[in-house]
């Protein structure tokens, strides 16, 4: 066998390699061989390391400089979808701890007619709900863990996950269709999050906890005198509207306005308690 032969062919993608410098000590080696013995070829990779060379030139500068705000602010890294969900989980998990400062005595207080008495541990649940609903809500491609079209299994998973029924509301009349669901991590264990789309584009989302417990002195719907006392706060760019009823907690999250998250809230408050 001729010495500058190598005991394999070599491939244009090991040349390539070759190139980047990605190629293992041994086979390099065959390969700096094959190439002495082919100067037509090693013209080219001495070309392609050439071009490598004046694209570092040219763009190593500006990889060092610091993006512009206007850019930091109008585009999203395209980060994996299992990058998300892993970096949404410990979002989720942290903002119970925050919840205090972000949705500090939720500062524009009650809808109008609502009681203005907060169950305890409220803005926790809430503060988890802003943090899904910003991280999920703009995902095009995986908003979702199981679709509308297999609501009937997102339902039957949900349930035995929280070891309570849960079900989504309809809310078409209302403009919003259901995308689906997934589960989630909340304070103390699994929550549930519906997300909604309208006929815009606009998504909404529904985060259900039932981990809240029955506070003390409560009535039979987990609030003084069995009402419910809705609550309507911002966190950043979400709306969210959430109130106590028993253990379970309640969060409607959207950019919509406080008044059409509470006419969304009063519909799903009818059909989850069944009025």
């Amino acid at each position: 066998m001729n010495p500058m032969t190598p005991p394999h062919p070599v491939t244009e993608d090991e040349l390539h390699a070759f190139v980047d410098g990605q190629l293992p000590a041994e086979r390099r080696r065959e390969v700096e061989a094959w190439l002495a013995g082919r100067p037509e070829e090693a013209r080219r990779i001495e070309s392609y390391r050439a071009q490598m060379r004046e694209l570092h030139a040219l763009f190593d500068p500006v990889l060092d400089e610091p993006l512009p705000r206007r850019v930091l602010r109008a585009v999203r890294p395209p980060v994996p979808w299992y990058a998300r969900r892993l970096v949404a989980g410990l979002a989720i998990a942290l903002a119970g701890g925050v919840a205090g400062w972000g949705l500090r005595g939720a500062a524009d207080g009650p809808p109008e007619g609502g009681p203005s008495t907060l169950a305890s541990g409220t803005p926790g649940f809430a503060a988890r709900a802003a943090v899904a609903h910003a991280v999920y809500s703009v995902d095009a491609r995986r908003a979702v863990e199981v679709d509308a079209a297999h609501e009937e299994q997102l339902v039957a998973w949900l349930s035995k996950r929280l070891a309570a029924p849960v079900r989504p509301p309809r809310l078409q009349a209302l403009g919003y269709a259901l995308e689906g669901g997934r589960l989630l991590p909340g304070g103390r264990g699994p929550v549930a999050q519906f997300m909604y789309r309208d006929a815009a584009g606009g998504r909404l989302t529904l985060y259900v906890s039932n981990e809240l417990g029955h506070p003390a002195g409560a009535g039979a719907r987990g609030e003084p005198n069995g009402e419910t006392a809705f609550r309507f706060a911002r966190d950043g760019g979400v709306d969210v509207f959430y109130w106590v009823d028993g253990p379970f907690g309640y969060a409607l999250s959207a950019d919509v306005g406080r008044d059409a998250l509470a006419r969304v809230g009063g519909e799903v408050y009818r059909q989850l308690a069944g009025r």
